[in-house]
């Protein structure tokens, strides 16, 4: 372990007690919904160097969100997250200086060259995509600037816990949303068959395929599955022990889910953590105002592909569901009868017309390389447990799951207007010698005063004036406030016409609301040690330095050896193109460490036409997916 890691194992007391959900935004659009149902933060992609990347946004637009978002003190953070070629580094450098005048927080960065390029001073966290597996490299990234770390999604409590006991960085971890097959920033698989690489926001998803698993002898295990395809990422169950083993950041995934999905997922994880605040008065939220939603957020009614907690507990089956990487959705019924243009079905549930459902034929694992395996359909009408549909398909049959996953009544309420966030007040109203005085005060502290001259005269029926005058200075429904304690400590009650007070509280309200944003503090970037030991001298094609500015990072740390990413297509061998805890031996049982007497012999997995062999490195209970570069074969160097 470095020098720099002075904590004990045991030892997180360091870590701040400001928890963070940090939700996706496509758009600024999407970020505004995720802020006002309950994110502490955002994270967005620019017009370019972004892992996803058709989810771009124009600098004009991340300073309206940044603006958005400053209102509630939430924060922005900006995905330049792709390795960069060497012509690229000036123009990442121009696009980091314009967010960061556009008001972003922070940069989330895999290339180390940008830490070599001239930065204004801006938050920097350290990408998934680098791989943040250990407290070295925890420690390492703290030492180099880095303020925030995204820990790879694989890691279970006792390993988050680990990397928390030896850094001041605050730790953030997925805990929804889709699920790399590979740990990120390992995955090359993409690159070499479709020349789109991962690393570079383009990825091609091959691991969502159905393919067909064979032993080395030839043996078929299964055909017609999806085999690297996993389930999606739920830590519903898990947030407290997250909290407890060190993570203050929860990150959703999904910049390019739906804006129903950003609503639901954030409100649900936004209740889910206040309830763990109301019982435990030590923690709190990283932003302010509280989000209000008019639905009851439930996730597994927006896209998923079945819930997984993934390694949080360790190893254990159940994080893929070969089937399908589609949507399946709840289980709502099982078919009782069939006719013509109808479905009678067993269930408790109710349906809506309009509602898609979704079933698997008897026969589905015969279309061999088919990705069609899930059959759906639309409700027209629904009669209690009659379900009316267009043409009752030929392949459905009596017994058969019907699934739902598009409950149309839900759809409904999150298209209208879902959630409102409002910040508590306190209000004030006092005399001045030539006037009075309206003092705004939020429960963060901050103020907003103005004065009114007025001839003062005490109003007719004092009790009634009062309670009238209360009711007007409470009216704060189209701001971000709502009124805790109104309080009149004027002399007497004076008259003043309803106009007058209205005009005096919208004074108010933008007097708080300027000194909010006057008062609002971006977090400041870290120091870089230029000194700092990276924990290793050999850095492989899977460290991804595309750039000389990377390598010169990387040897000013101490590094000796440093290969080309494989994006430079310089490898013409057969070589790991993923490296992934999901084990394919332990899902079908042939695991050596649960079965004695199994041998980890390699597998092949094929998928169309492209053939690929299964390695099993046992003491590190990871699985290598090995192939040729073909963007090598294909220009006669292979």
């Amino acid at each position: 372990m470095s020098k720099a890691a002075i904590f004990t194992p045991d030892d997180i007391s360091h870590i701040s007690n400001r928890l963070e959900l940090l939700a996706p935004a496509k758009n600024a659009e999407f970020g505004m919904e995720a802020i006002l149902h309950g994110a502490d933060a955002v994270y967005i992609g620019g017009p370019d160097f972004g892992a996803r990347a058709t989810a771009g946004n124009s600098v004009e637009d991340i300073a309206r969100l940044c603006s958005f978002a400053h209102k509630y003190h939430a924060q922005v953070f900006v995905a330049l997250n792709t390795i960069l070629m060497d012509d690229e580094l000036a123009d990442a450098e121009k696009l980091i200086w314009q967010v960061y005048e556009a008001g972003a927080d922070a940069l989330i960065v895999q290339d180390m060259g940008v830490l070599q390029l001239d930065l204004p001073p801006i938050a920097l966290h350290a990408s998934t995509q680098m791989d943040n597996r250990t407290a070295e490299k925890a420690v390492f990234l703290e030492q180099v600037g880095f303020s925030q770390v995204v820990l790879a999604r694989e890691l279970g409590l006792s390993q988050i816990r680990e990397v928390a006991a030896h850094t001041k960085m605050q730790l953030e971890f997925f805990i929804h949303g889709a699920l790399c097959v590979a740990y990120s920033g390992l995955c090359n698989l993409s690159h070499a068959f479709s020349n789109r690489s991962a690393n570079r926001g383009e990825c091609s998803q091959m691991c969502r395929l159905p393919g067909e698993l064979k032993t080395r002898q030839g043996e078929v295990l299964a055909e017609n599955e999806h085999l690297l395809s996993l389930k999606d990422n739920n830590q519903t169950d898990n947030l407290e022990a997250l909290i407890d083993a060190g993570v203050r950041s929860f990150k959703i995934e999904g910049r390019l889910k739906d804006i129903n999905y950003v609503k639901n997922v954030t409100a649900h994880y936004r209740q889910e953590l206040d309830k763990i605040i109301a019982r435990r008065p030590e923690l709190k939220a990283s932003s302010h105002g509280r989000s209000v939603h008019n639905f009851t957020p439930n996730p597994e009614k927006t896209f998923n592909r079945g819930r997984t907690d993934y390694f949080v507990h360790e190893r254990s089956q159940g994080v893929s569901d070969f089937r399908s990487p589609k949507y399946i959705g709840e289980e709502v019924a099982t078919v009782k009868a069939l006719g013509k243009d109808y479905i009678e079905v067993n269930s408790t549930h109710s349906f809506n017309n309009g509602d898609g459902l979704c079933y698997f034929p008897a026969n589905y694992a015969s279309a061999k390389q088919s990705d069609d395996k899930l059959r759906g359909l639309r409700l027209n009408r629904a009669e209690g447990n009659k379900l009316h549909v267009l043409a009752v398909p030929g392949d459905l049959e009596v017994g058969m799951t019907i699934y739902r996953n598009r409950d149309q009544a839900f759809e409904a309420v999150l298209a209208k207007e879902s959630s409102k966030r409002a910040i508590e007040v306190d209000i004030k109203l006092t005399d001045t010698p030539d006037g009075i005085m309206l003092t705004m005060t939020d429960i963060y502290g901050h103020r907003g005063v103005v004065t009114l001259p007025l001839d003062k005269q005490a109003a007719n029926e004092p009790e009634s004036a009062g309670a009238k005058l209360r009711k007007q200075l409470g009216k704060l429904g189209s701001t971000d406030f709502v009124a805790r304690e109104i309080t009149v400590e004027t002399e007497q009650v004076w008259f003043a016409p309803a106009s007058v007070i209205n005009g005096l509280r919208r004074d108010a309200v933008a007097a708080l609301e300027q000194a909010r944003v006057d008062e609002y503090q971006r977090p400041q970037p870290w120091k870089h040690n230029q000194d700092a030991m990276y924990p290793t001298k050999h850095l492989s094609y899977l460290a991804n330095v595309a750039n000389q500015k990377s390598k010169d990072f990387y040897q000013q740390h101490g590094v000796i050896e440093i290969e080309d990413t494989y994006e430079k297509n310089g490898i013409t061998e057969e070589v790991p193109l993923m490296v992934t805890k999901h084990c394919l031996r332990f899902n079908f049982n042939l695991c050596p460490k649960e079965v004695p007497g199994i041998k980890a012999e390699p597998m092949v997995l094929e998928i169309g036409k492209d053939v690929l062999k299964l390695v099993f490195d046992c003491p590190k209970c990871e699985m290598m997916v090995v192939g040729a570069n073909r963007q090598v074969k294909s220009d006669g160097r292979g």
